[in-house]
């Protein structure tokens, strides 16, 4: 294997209330003796990463928006045919017409900036964790003379924009985080070698986290995520509704921010559940250990596109919480319905009712699937051997000359 000098790992816009799956493989890759440097694009409010490694991921990343234009100037004058072949992949930018060619063309500047960020820091190779503009950066920088890189996807790639065989050409290597994904990736890049690589979480650290419930303390349900709309919390919300009518005594925690705040606390207030839902708001990585040990199932009713291997969900079933989660991405891979966890269709209330009043009624159940759901994590999702493996596959393919 061709190990790189140092290993880039780059974030968009890092880091922020979602990243800590991301520093969790930093810390793993660094304890497996890897020199890792931080790269992202745009340096993010202190307000967006609640968690407490938000200050020191700051200090230690550097971002490429807006670039510096001396080392852009560096750059291109030691570089003069790198900086033609970069202006040379703006024609395999087709997919979204003038207006997305011209929108790759202004990431140039940042291209060389990154090289020579890179160099600085002994940096030989770069992995991008988006398939987003990120992965077109990548690229460019490539064409440039700079590092060699790869990419993970971690949603499907519509989501993502369009031209994803430019992106792939060049890379290294490129990973998924499903089968799913990996289907669509051969899709438009076939023939590679894809193989799927999941994010992890730290398992040791959520085992045993479950306190003493007091006697007759209400069921409590718990989501953590980013509030979207594709995060279905309405779903849930009609289905607790209805646990309620049936005289169920449950409650019901939704953590986390985003855009569709205003909208779940207005069905909350639709439904009446004023009572019963807590919104907890952004947590820290310690409020996410401690919410996971008060609460007694996990939920995640997410729909559509954008969900692929949720860390969230990896979390709750190394807590031992059994989850209640829909059919979607690579939630079917990482949980066997009735056994480490119960799956349900998209937007299905009546199923997603079905599910959280079996749990309510069967505690037997749910010893039954917390003990599952946490060997389904130890073995499966653990952040040092997922690390270990994108490692290894990154060092592989560009031993391969990939």
């Amino acid at each position: 294997m061709i190990r790189p000098r140092a290993l880039g790992y780059f974030v968009p816009a890092f880091p922020t209330q979602t990243h800590a799956f991301f520093w969790r493989e930093v810390a793993a890759l660094r304890a497996q003796g890897v020199e890792v440097r931080l790269f992202s694009s745009r340096r993010p409010r202190p307000e967006d990463c609640p968690h407490a490694f938000g200050d020191i991921a700051r200090a230690e990343t550097r971002y490429v928006f807006p670039p510096r234009a001396s080392a852009v100037a560096r750059w291109a004058a030691r570089h003069p045919a790198g900086m033609v072949r970069a202006l040379g992949y703006l024609r395999k930018v087709t997919g979204a017409g003038a207006k997305g060619r011209a929108k790759v063309a202004a990431l140039l500047p940042s291209a060389a900036d990154l090289c020579s960020a890179a160099e600085a820091a002994g940096v030989d190779h770069i992995h991008f964790h988006s398939c987003a503009d990120a992965a077109h950066l990548g690229a460019l920088a490539r064409r440039m003379g700079g590092p060699s890189y790869s990419v993970t996807v971690h949603g499907n790639l519509d989501v993502y924009g369009t031209d994803h065989a430019a992106k792939f050409a060049d890379a290294s290597l490129v990973t998924t985080v499903t089968r799913a994904l990996r289907d669509e990736v051969l899709a438009v890049a076939p023939g590679r070698d894809v193989p799927v690589i999941t994010m992890g979480v730290d398992t040791a650290r959520f085992a045993g986290v479950r306190p003493t419930r007091p006697q007759g303390a209400p069921l409590r349900f718990l989501s953590i995520s980013r509030l979207a709309p594709v995060k279905g919390h309405g779903y849930f919300l009609e289905a607790l509704r209805r646990l309620i009518d049936e005289g169920q005594n449950v409650q019901y925690v939704i953590a986390g921010s985003g855009e569709a705040e205003p909208a779940i606390r207005a069905e909350i207030a639709r439904l009446s559940l004023g009572d019963h839902v807590e919104m907890a708001g952004p947590l820290s990585q310690d409020a996410v250990r401690a919410a996971l040990g008060q609460s007694d199932v996990f939920v995640l009713t997410s729909f559509g596109h954008g969900e692929a291997a949720p860390v969230a969900v990896m979390e709750a079933m190394a807590a031992g919480l059994p989850v209640i989660c829909s059919r979607i991405g690579g939630t079917a891979d990482m949980i066997e319905d009735g056994v480490d966890g119960l799956l349900v269709p998209q937007q299905d209330v009546d199923a997603i009712a079905d599910a959280a009043r079996r749990l309510c009624a069967d505690a037997a159940l749910r010893a039954l699937i917390r003990k599952a759901a946490q060997r389904r994590a130890q073995s499966q999702f653990d952040t040092a051997a997922t690390a270990r493996a994108l490692w290894e596959a990154i060092s592989a393919a560009r031993a391969n000359g990939a």
